[in-house]
């Protein structure tokens, strides 16, 4: 159908599985894969959408942009802005995703989903300088001000 399209001007800072229960929540599925870019390295090329603010168990909330059509959500920001989360799920063959990611919130992942043995996978949340590269670190935080 293609009624929006949307383009990432770089490689993802990093991709998570994210097996939390908002996201599953959300998705209607047992996790998520999301490729976090920054704001500035992403653009809106054709199309409406619609924008739908969630709760979300940091309290901060989170804006999920959908289809206004299909209703598929595209991406989300959360609180701490400055990037976009994309669903790997809307333009799964376009995507480039760097060599390192991680699957995070595996505490509430559904028992028959195993994350394979060679990919982080941790209970909850965790810092960046555990698992993000060097570059990505420095990206993100150009983009946030820090």
């Amino acid at each position: 159908m293609r009624t929006v399209r949307y383009r990432m001007l770089a490689t993802p800072l990093f991709v998570h599985c994210c097996h939390c229960t908002w996201c599953q929540r959300e998705t209607g599925s047992a996790f998520v894969v999301n490729a976090l870019v920054e704001a500035d390295r992403f653009e809106l090329v054709q199309g409406e959408i619609e924008r739908i603010d969630t709760p979300s168990s940091s309290g901060q909330g989170q804006e999920i942009v959908r289809c206004p059509v299909c209703k598929v959500a595209l991406w989300s920001t959360t609180a701490r802005r400055g990037g976009r989360f994309i669903s790997c799920a809307s333009e799964r063959s376009r995507i480039r995703a760097p060599a390192r990611r991680t699957y995070i919130y595996i505490s509430t992942r559904q028992p028959w989903v195993v994350p394979p043995a060679d990919v982080p996978a941790v209970p909850e949340y965790y810092r960046r300088s555990d698992y993000w590269p060097a570059e990505s670190i420095a990206r993100y935080r150009k983009a946030v001000g820090k």
